[in-house]
Parts: C-alpha cells; structure tokens; sequence
C-alpha cells in the first residue's frame, strides 16, 4: 500500500507540474515539458497505451510511432479524437525535433487549434484521448489509400485498449475512412473538419464550425 499511495502522490505532482507551466499551446517546444511527459509514460492511465505503441514499432519497423499524451485521459478517456496523420512536429529525428507524442501542446499550428477547440468545446483533458487514423510518421504528410486501410485496421487492437470510449470524432475528411469500422460498435460517431491551417485558408466556415462540433460530442457523452 505505501508502494502504491507513493506512485499515486507522484503523479500527482507530475501533473502540477505540467498543469502550472506546461499545459498550453506549443509548449511541448520546451525540452522539460517533454521529458515529464516521458516520466509519465508508465502510469497507470498510459501505460496500456504506450505498449500499443510499442508494439506497432516493433511491427512497422520503417515508420515512426509517437505516443499518446499521458496528459490526456488515456484508458479512462469516453472520447477519442481521431485525426489523418501526425505531422512533423511529432517527430522527435526530424530537422525540427518535434515532441514525439501525439499532443494538443505540440508546437505547430493545428496543435495549437486544437487546444484552443478543445477549451472552446469545454471538453476537459481527462475525457479525451487524440490519435490518427494513419498512425505512424514516414516523412511525409501525404496519404495514400493502401496507408488509410492498414492504419482503420490497426484501430480494432486500440479500441480494445480504451473500454469507456462511448464516442469518436473523425477530424478531417480522410479520418471519415474509419467510420465504416467503428459502425456497429456501439459508438456515437461525430465528424468535422481538420483544424489545420489549409482547411482554415480554403473553407473557413467549416473550421470555425469544429468547437461547435465537438462540443456537441462531449455534451451526448456527458449524457450517455
């Protein structure tokens, strides 16, 4: 029991760390904001999670997996988010060492969005869990249709892993692939678009839309 109340009071305090000087747009550009989410990686919320992602390293050896935000809900989260694909600022070997997780804190504009979406929707960390439906980084932003399939058919192992997930937002138009999987799973599917800047360039109503959405997706959550 000590063992136990000892890790308890030590996330605790890893996440009043995060919560007083980490918890805000882009500040996974800070290298301590990262190395406490890494201190995090094996708490109970996560670690399901991070051995998920270990395992699609060891299976695509050529691609690069980031992790889940022990920020977020994890295996406790009702919602997961569903994005493309990760971006090159969740790359920690690329040209501008990105973060290595998949994070609303990530130093890039869509991160960013996303953050402030989430706060606007009043969708609190703690329900939530963010992945892509492609989950894994190769260099590229593109998407091709053969990626899309392997990534929907990599879900039904993650699904597993997040037993109180009773709604899924797919954001953007290539997450939409996903839906035919996630049918008759008992989910409540939502959908809207990527708050990325393309998206906010070239259809500005639909990206002003996105809060609105999800907070319609957290409200029927709350009620379920």
């Amino acid at each position: 029991m000590p063992q136990k109340l000892g890790a308890f009071f030590r996330l605790l305090s890893l996440v009043a760390m995060l919560n007083n000087t980490h918890d805000a747009p882009r500040s996974l550009r800070s290298a301590e904001a990262i190395a406490l989410r890494r201190q995090m990686l094996t708490e109970p919320h996560i670690a399901p999670l991070a051995r998920y992602v270990d395992s699609l390293r060891l299976k695509h050896p050529t691609w690069e997996f980031q992790d889940f935000d022990p920020m977020d809900g994890g295996v406790e989260a009702d919602m997961l988010f569903l994005l493309e694909k990760p971006g090159p600022m969740t790359s920690p070997t690329g040209k501008k060492q990105g973060s290595g997780f998949i994070s609303r804190n990530n130093d890039d504009p869509t991160a960013e969005a996303t953050f402030n979406f989430m706060l606007e929707a009043g969708i609190a960390r703690k329900r939530a869990v963010l992945w892509n439906v492609i989950p894994g980084w190769n260099g590229t932003i593109s998407m091709t249709t053969a990626e899309c399939r392997a990534g929907v058919d990599e879900l039904k192992d993650l699904l597993v892993l997040l037993p109180k997930v009773r709604t899924v937002v797919l954001v953007g138009r290539k997450a939409g692939r996903a839906q035919k999987l996630l049918e008759g799973m008992n989910l409540r599917i939502f959908t809207s678009a990527h708050p990325s800047p393309k998206v906010r360039s070239i259809n500005r109503p639909m990206w002003d839309l996105i809060p609105r959405q999800w907070a319609q997706a957290g409200s029927y959550s709350h009620t379920d």
